[in-house]
């Protein structure tokens, strides 16, 4: 299997069998975690995972801080409520801030496209796109994927149709390239003034 990228941007930078690799992996957590003892796995003991979210979140935000503390992560967050950003500090001065705090990666969500491929050229360290804009959303994709996988088994050769505001919608754009990337045919229906032209659904 290919090496994982050293971030995740968008769902194109992940591979057929390293998507599976992933659903793998969180059926292992699914049938290994055990609530009533409040079980920890230590895949991500003495790292630091900071949770960066200019955008409003709840569930994203909060699966994210479980996921990571369920692995065994030190979880530092911030919005941009209550950092420095909010006085003015650039998002490049706030970046390398919490670099020099040494953590090993970001989850960033942000209302501005493009913002996570950013952060990547100003730390070194892996970014985890939770959102940005319009643009993309792999990890929702990545979610939903599973779930299909879990419910049907192999997702090849599946007929699946979005419906909606395309156009608008990252998690939309995510789905389509991850699930045609794992054989899905994906169809995708709305108003014309709703679909990415760029798109050939």
């Amino acid at each position: 299997m290919k090496r994982f990228p050293e971030h995740l941007i968008t769902a194109a930078d992940l591979n057929k069998a390293q998507i599976y690799h992933l659903f793998n992996k969180a059926q292992y957590y699914e049938s290994n975690f055990n609530h009533n003892n409040n079980d920890k796995f230590d895949d991500l003991t003495n790292k630091t995972v900071a949770l960066a979210f200019f955008e409003n979140s709840t569930r994203t935000r909060l699966s994210f801080e479980l996921a990571a503390k369920r692995l065994s992560a030190d979880v530092l967050t911030f919005t941009t409520n209550t950092s420095s950003i909010a006085k003015g500090e650039s998002l490049a001065d706030t970046i390398r801030t919490i670099d020099a705090m040494i953590i090993d990666a970001y989850v960033v969500r942000n209302q501005y496209a493009g913002t996570p491929q950013l952060i990547t050229t100003i730390t070194n360290n892996s970014v985890i796109n939770a959102g940005d804009g319009r643009h993309e959303h792999p990890t929702q994709a990545l979610l939903d994927a599973y779930t299909i996988h879990k419910h049907y088994g192999a997702i090849n050769e599946l007929k699946v149709t979005i419906i909606g505001d395309i156009l608008h919608s990252r998690v939309a754009r995510s789905n389509y390239t991850m699930l045609t990337t794992l054989g899905a045919k994906v169809s995708m229906y709305a108003p014309g003034t709703l679909l990415p032209q760029h798109l050939n659904c």
